[in-house]
């Protein structure tokens, strides 16, 4: 009986690799599987025969497993074991002595092929073993600990408020996410302990749309911390304690067209003791009205469309706002369909002026909201100005009551802006025109600034400078993340530089003044072949400084098994793909790096002292698939927005099929690392160290905690002690590295998925470091309603 079950598993299994191998072959793929079938197949037989030669086959099918493994990957342990995971453990069931002793041949005779197989497994062992112990995906090296640039009176961190400060998104408007604390160092990092938890009380519900998302990072000014939820309450709390203070509840309401449900922070102001030179009577007469009203201020955006004004100490709407305390950012819009348009991030908040942008949902429809950028007074929440990327020489505020609108589908900014007052620009990062994979109908204008980092003056509005990342962009490759400012020595100079990772992993270092890459940038060939109408850029830029990853081969393709590794070799052949930037297709394409991006909303920190980046690239292909109108499916009943799936491009010839490159068993095609973390040398432009992070722990049935390297979603920030730390990816761990090595020093197990980006304060002469711990729905993490902060005993 146990012969012919064995008999049965080698047929069964040899049916399976010989008729997909077949299949890959014909695609021109490898033919190990179509060999390795056949060698199965073998042995299935002879043992339905009870001859020993099935031994002797099997061997041989396992040496040649091992050597065509070797040849493919070399020693890497997690490419190796799906392709030797399978003949392994058959070949240690061929030697069990019930099997060997039931074929029919004397033991003398059959003792030669059970020694060949037995030295063959033992050579495959030896290779796991060898395998196991080394880490080809890693980069080893350390960052420079040499000041280059000493920091003076805040030269160099942008509008500095004090060391214990944290007073915008990204710290300060240059968005570097460093802070001058020392108090917590890599001596001690790991004796940090929970200081205080909250919970917020806002948790994911039944009928939210699936990407229902915690990435706040909170404010903190003077004793005071300052958060949103997802869904747009505003909390203060005790900077020391964790307790609350006050809360606002925007009521925002349910909107199952809301692609995205989620606040990454509010936005911090005080009122000037003295009205603005020049103000008019009545611009003085509503800044007195102000500072008795709401002497300090909160401004929170919300998934409706709207702008709130708050009173840091109470959290009463200040009403002298816009309408009674609320500004309605749909103003202005051709179309205004319901929940297609919001506010995601927080304004800046700088001159006088609050400078938003809004997120329009990805591949809806051909007529939704425009991605105009709009400065608004401060106090009033009058339009000051307006810059439409499909308009983009206009910066005078539109006649609304007379009829003008802004232009329809423009590209949007939905992420973080950065500032530099000195210079008086205000610097955004843009996506493109909806639908993205569609560029039949792209104005020069779109053309010009989709994709792109935009320098714009804070006064006028006025275009500095465009620098484009991405030529006419069919992938989604929005600029995603805050630029970060730093000034930068080069040649015994100091450069006001700007610092923007994409997500194709490129990171540009720019002048910011004006828009010039501070090396030489390259412009390399790009894939053609688009569909009838469309067309593709012939290169695409490249920066100095990149994590792109390499050009996928079928070797790259992965799974936990090499039955689910065939079937992504054969998925691999069959979808269109030739590099980076290969056009969307009705046949189904590769798109490398996926649309979450190298580098995503978290951005990266920067140390301005030191000249060096903290970063956390991430690793996942994404499919797509172009889907001709008329066979589009009738809307469901209970369809929910979401970036994944069918992107039905309402008015548009096409819609989209799109998501993560996975295998049947739903884990992802391609073979760890997966996800990143990594340092970089600014001065030269170049990485130094790389290192896998995270674990599989969250993402498995069974609390296995082996350190894969897991994608993530989020981002990081670093201390002038030497310490970068970083929640993000889909294990629930908070962790602290050395900024130096990337060695990991320290985590903290999350109550639930640490997807936003972390920050640090000092209150009383202690240091707090505080993380956001609610989910994140696209990535699947557990969700929660946690805010936590930690310190040293």
């Amino acid at each position: 009986m146990l012969i012919m079950s064995l008999a049965v598993v080698f047929l069964v299994a040899g049916l399976g690799l010989a008729l997909g191998g077949g299949w890959l072959v014909a695609l021109d793929g490898s033919p190990y599987y179509l060999v390795a079938g056949l060698g199965f197949l073998a042995t299935g037989v002879l043992l339905l025969r009870r001859r020993p030669e099935a031994l002797l086959v099997h061997a041989l099918v396992l040496a040649g497993t091992l050597v065509w493994a070797i040849w493919e990957v070399g020693f890497d342990w997690w490419q190796l074991g799906p392709r030797g995971g399978v003949p392994v453990l058959l070949g240690l069931l061929l030697l069990l002595p019930l099997v060997r002793r039931r074929l029919a041949v004397p033991t003398a005779q059959g003792l030669a092929p059970g020694l060949v197989l037995g030295g063959v497994v033992l050579a495959s062992v030896a290779v796991a073993g060898y395998s196991m112990v080394q880490d080809p995906s890693a980069v080893r090296g350390a960052l420079t600990r040499d000041v280059a640039f000493p920091l003076r009176n805040g030269v160099n961190t942008g509008n500095e408020a004090g060391e214990g400060e944290w007073h915008q998104y990204g710290r300060t408007g240059f968005g570097q996410r460093w802070s001058p604390l020392t108090q917590i160092t890599p001596a001690n990092v790991g004796d940090l302990r929970l200081a205080w938890q909250f919970r917020t009380g806002d948790v994911k519900r039944p009928d939210d749309v699936g990407e229902t998302t915690y990435q706040v990072t909170p404010i903190k000014v003077g004793n005071s911390l300052y958060v949103c939820t997802p869904h747009n309450i505003a909390i203060s709390l005790d900077a020391a304690t964790g307790k609350e203070n006050w809360r606002y509840d925007a009521n925002s309401g349910m909107n199952p067209d809301r692609q995205h449900q989620t606040c990454r922070g509010v936005t911090w102001w005080e009122t000037p003791a003295t009205p603005p030179a020049g103000a008019t009577p009545e611009q003085a007469a509503l800044h007195g009205r102000a500072l008795a009203e709401c002497p300090r201020r909160i401004y929170l955006p919300t998934a409706d469309a709207r702008l709130i004004a708050l009173n840091a100490d109470t959290g009463a709407v200040c009403s002298f706002f816009a309408d009674n305390g609320v500004l309605h950012l749909e103003q202005g819009m051709e179309y205004n369909p319901a929940g297609y348009y919001y506010s995601t991030s927080p304004p800046v908040a700088v001159d006088g002026k609050l400078i938003i942008g809004g997120a329009v949902n990805d591949n809806f429809s051909t007529r939704e909201q425009s991605g105009v950028i709009r400065a608004f007074d401060i106090d009033s929440g009058a339009l000051i100005w307006n810059w439409d990327s499909g308009n983009p020489d206009q910066t005078a505020p539109i006649d609304i009551a007379g009829g003008e609108r802004y232009t329809t589908n423009s590209p949007n900014s939905w992420s973080v802006f950065s500032y530099d007052e000195r210079l008086g620009l205000v610097y955004i990062p843009m996506g493109n025109r909806v639908p993205d994979q569609l560029g039949m109908d792209r104005t020069q204008a779109v053309e010009e600034h989709s994709s792109s980092i935009v320098a714009l003056d804070i006064r006028t509005g006025q275009k500095r400078w465009v620098r484009q990342t991405v030529h006419h962009d069919l992938w989604d490759m929005d600029v995603p993340a805050q630029p970060v400012l730093v000034d930068l020595t080069r040649d015994g100079k100091v450069i006001p530089a700007l610092v923007g990772p994409t997500k194709q992993g490129d990171v540009w270092v720019l002048d910011r003044r004006t828009g010039a890459p501070l090396s030489p940038r390259e412009e390399l060939p790009a894939p053609g072949g688009a569909i009838a109408g469309d067309w593709t850029a012939p290169t695409q830029p490249i920066s100095k400084l990149t994590f792109r990853p390499g050009r996928l081969a079928e070797a790259d393709m992965w799974g936990a098994t090499m039955f689910d590794q065939l079937s992504c070799r054969i998925r691999f052949r069959s979808l269109d793909y030739r590099g980076q930037y290969t056009p969307p297709s009705t046949r189904g394409t590769i798109v490398y790096p996926g649309n979450f991006g190298v580098f995503n909303w978290g951005s990266v920190a920067v140390d301005p002292e030191r000249q060096v980046l903290f970063g956390m690239p991430t690793y996942l292909p994404f499919t797509s698939r172009l889907v001709p109108a008329e066979a589009i499916p009738p809307r469901g009943e209970d369809e929910k927005a979401s970036e994944q799936g069918l992107n039905r491009n309402d008015g548009a010839p096409y819609g989209v099929f799109m998501g993560p490159f996975l295998s049947a068993l739903g884990v992802p095609c391609t073979a760890p690392p997966w996800g990143y973390v990594a340092g970089a040398d600014l001065r030269g432009e170049h990485v130094v160290w790389k290192h896998r992070n995270g674990t599989v722990r969250d993402m498995t049935p069974l609390p296995l905690k082996i350190r894969l390297g897991v994608p993530g979603i989020g981002g990081p920030i670093v201390t002038r002690s030497g310490l970068a730390f970083l929640a993000a990816a889909v294990d629930d761990y908070f962790r602290a590295y050395d900024l130096t090595t990337g060695a990991q020093l320290w985590e903290a197990r999350l109550p639930a998925g640490g997807q936003s980006t972390p920050m640090t304060y000092a209150v009383d002469g202690k240091q707090y470091v505080v993380i956001v711990a609610g989910g994140h729905g696209s990535v699947g993490t557990r969700p929660g309603d946690y805010i936590l902060a930690y310190a040293l005993p």
